[in-house]
């Protein structure tokens, strides 16, 4: 489940492009620090649910003038722009935010395990990529970090492998993929999704809540 309406997507990721493009060639602050106030700021938790007055209402520099006015920046800031070239720094905000929207994930928890520096360094590899290649890029990162999920526990124990516990669960890949990164609450799963899984997997159902 993406985190809001496609239709919104768009207008997203170019704002938040421009965003993190203005706040470093325009206001010297670095990608990093802008994220920092972003989240901090709340608009964040506004901007990843796709409140359209965020995402479709401002231009990335306003959304940063916004932002440090609401956290009390007294920052000089230069006129806004119309027209960006397609910047490192527009790059980064533009994928981020087809990530957050792709894996429904909060920027909050992007950040604990990804920095801006490291999609900055990510830039010339998956630039002219898919955005869904990134996604599964930085995906493989933040599940590498994490503490195994207890499905992903009783998959091994069983011997499969996503894909094969997929077919034989009729659950889609996808969704366990969500599960196990945990992009997606498998304590919130129904009912018919726990038992199809605990029964091919050989384990009771509370064997893959998490707690």
């Amino acid at each position: 489940m993406n985190a809001y309406d496609e239709m919104y997507l768009n207008d997203a990721m170019n704002c938040l492009g421009e965003a993190m493009d203005y706040s470093v060639n325009s206001c010297n602050m670095s990608m990093d620090e802008f994220l920092n106030l972003f989240v901090s700021s709340g608009y964040a938790s506004q901007f990843e649910v796709g409140v359209s007055k965020i995402v479709s209402g401002k231009s990335g520099s306003e959304l940063v003038m916004d932002i440090c006015f609401d956290v009390g920046l007294n920052n000089q800031f230069e006129s806004t722009l119309i027209d960006y070239d397609y910047s490192i720094e527009f790059w980064c905000g533009y994928i981020l935010a087809y990530y957050q929207w792709s894996t429904n994930r909060s920027f909050k928890d992007i950040k604990q395990y990804i920095s801006m520096k490291d999609i900055e360094i990510m830039y010339n590899t998956f630039h002219e990529a898919s955005e869904d290649k990134f996604v599964d890029v930085v995906n493989s990162i933040i599940a590498s970090k994490k503490k195994p999920t207890r499905l992903q526990i009783q998959r091994k124990l069983a011997g499969y492998t996503q894909q094969m516990l997929a077919d034989k669960s009729g659950i889609s890949l996808r969704t366990l993929q969500q599960y196990e990164i945990r992009s997606k609450d498998i304590n919130k799963a129904a009912g018919m999704t726990l038992s199809s899984l605990s029964r091919v997997l050989g384990c009771q159902i509370e064997d893959l809540l998490e707690y």
